[in-house]
């Protein structure tokens, strides 16, 4: 018996063939155009490198990259979504900086720990990345001018103030804060053995603590380890039998580990805000927060007293640690940030009210108001 072929599928893949030859065309086309405008875009971003050098301003502008970011994604109709797009432009303007000056940003490393995260996230990837192994050592980079800029963690949204920032800020106080970045904070279950076989999880404490409900509930055999970093954490499980970590999916991939369990975190709102440290605070961008640190008179009301200036100059709180002064007496260092620039009339009456009930306020910086970033 003879099969007939049936005509009808050839001319649909011929039909299919053909409309794909055309769409790639049209890529093709439009991958030259876009090529050629971020390159006049770059040339544009060069010529101001030169007017920035003449006049000794700052390559890094982030009050100008929140502004670009803010208009982009504005504007941005889809059906790319907005975190593609600020990727495309974060690496764009950082290309562009580059062709001035490649910066230097220290982190605390090793690669892919959320720091080195977020340094990418906040600079993109061309700049020289320095990684080093303590916060204190960030700021030593800075203030050294070793590095240009550093990325260090201020507060996660689960467990508070990052103890270790605060205390450098007191020993530093001509650190300052130019831009911050909030990002939400995923934890994975990283291993090459199954969930029965983990005998241990290693992690940094603050990641352990952020997820202690679930693995207690889902792995309660295995030993809490508590490491130096959630990288840290990654290349030890790929080393030893019978262990897992508990890190981000960039970790997961760098170590070659596998991911058995995504977004772990005991509570899905949880982000950490980290700060840009340099020796120079952040221009005005009309959306911005300011931070100090202040020290009250030790006797009753004088903390109320320094509230009720932000109260009386209607400035809003958004943030307020108490650290201790480590002095001889029972002292406490306040930090809080609010809105409004330091160059704003408002926040200016308040900083001068301010330091008439205070024994000492240091303005740690202003800085754009950051979205946060999933």
């Amino acid at each position: 018996m003879t099969r007939k072929h049936d005509g009808g599928g050839n001319h649909a893949g011929t039909k299919t063939s053909a409309t794909l030859r055309q769409l790639r065309s049209q890529i093709d086309k439009l991958d030259l155009q876009i090529l050629k405008l971020i390159n006049e875009r770059a040339q544009c971003a060069a010529e101001i490198g030169r007017l920035k050098a003449d006049s000794g301003t700052d390559i890094f502008s982030p009050a100008r990259e929140e502004e670009v970011l803010q208009n982009v994604l504005a504007a941005n109709k889809g059906p790319l979504d907005n975190n593609t797009v600020r990727a495309i432009f974060r690496e764009l303007m950082s290309g562009s900086r580059a062709l001035q000056r490649v910066l230097k940003v220290a982190y605390l490393g090793p690669e892919y720990s959320f720091s080195h995260l977020a340094a990418i996230e906040r600079f993109g990837s061309a700049v020289d990345f320095l990684r080093v192994g303590s916060i204190m050592a960030v700021f030593e980079e800075v203030s050294r001018g070793h590095a240009d800029y550093g990325v260090v963690p201020l507060e996660n949204s689960t467990d508070g103030r990052i103890a270790d920032t605060l205390d450098m800020f007191i020993r530093m106080p001509e650190v300052k804060i130019c831009a911050e970045l909030r990002m939400r904070i995923h934890h994975h279950l990283l291993a090459n053995c199954t969930q029965q076989e983990i005998r241990r999880i290693y992690s940094k404490p603050q990641a352990l603590s952020q997820c202690r409900n679930w693995l207690s509930k889902n792995i309660p055999h295995a030993q809490l380890v508590e490491v130096a970093s959630t990288a840290v954490a990654a290349e030890l499980a790929q080393r030893e039998p019978g262990a897992a970590a508990v890190a981000s999916r960039q970790a997961a991939a760098k170590y070659k580990l596998n991911i058995l369990f995504s977004d772990i975190e005991d509570y899905p709102n949880n982000e950490t805000r980290f700060a840009v440290i340099g020796l120079h605070s952040g221009e005005r961008s009309g959306r911005d927060k300011t931070a100090i640190m202040f020290q009250v008179p030790h006797q009753p009301g004088a903390l109320v007293d320094a509230l009720n200036v932000f109260k009386n100059n209607k400035v809003n709180l958004t943030w307020i640690e108490s650290f201790p002064a480590k002095s001889a007496k029972q002292e406490y260092i306040f930090f809080v940030d609010f809105e409004g620039h330091a160059e704003d009339a408002k926040v200016r009456r308040t900083l001068d009210a301010l330091q008439k009930v205070c024994d000492k306020v240091v303005v740690l910086g202003s800085f754009p108001i950051s979205d946060l970033i999933e």
